[in-house]
């Protein structure tokens, strides 16, 4: 079955960076769109930033926009987000999905636009 496996998560302080890795297993990422989400504690799942099957095209929340940045290895099936000056309010559980979407170019930002989700990893901030 296909899997996508998040890991780079952890406690960090603010001000600093980390990188989350989505590996995919029985998918080929290069056939899709793929997106980060994240989850904080008794808060809905939103939208952190997509990439586009093409890899050309990128979309941000704007609370994240000039901090983090996506970008996919097709190569070894791995997508990446890259997490700069981390914030407190960033502290969440980041889920990476991937998504069928037909426009090679279009960088999908609704939950139910993706068709595979990962377990998720935990992203912890302090102040």
């Amino acid at each position: 079955q296909v899997q996508l496996v998040e890991s780079g998560g952890g406690l960090v302080q603010a001000g600093d960076s980390l990188r989350l890795s989505c590996a995919a297993s029985r998918l080929a990422i290069s056939l899709y769109a793929m997106g980060w989400f994240r989850q904080a504690p008794g808060k809905e799942r939103e939208f952190v930033g997509a990439i586009s099957r093409s890899g050309t095209s990128t979309r941000y929340r704007d609370s994240v926009k000039d901090r983090f940045t996506i970008s996919r290895d097709n190569a070894k099936n791995t997508l990446y987000l890259q997490m700069n000056s981390l914030k407190p309010k960033d502290t969440a559980v980041y889920y990476c999905a991937a998504s069928a979407v037909g426009n090679r170019y279009e960088t999908p930002s609704v939950a139910n636009s993706f068709n595979y989700w990962g377990q998720g990893t935990q992203v912890t901030v302090s102040s």
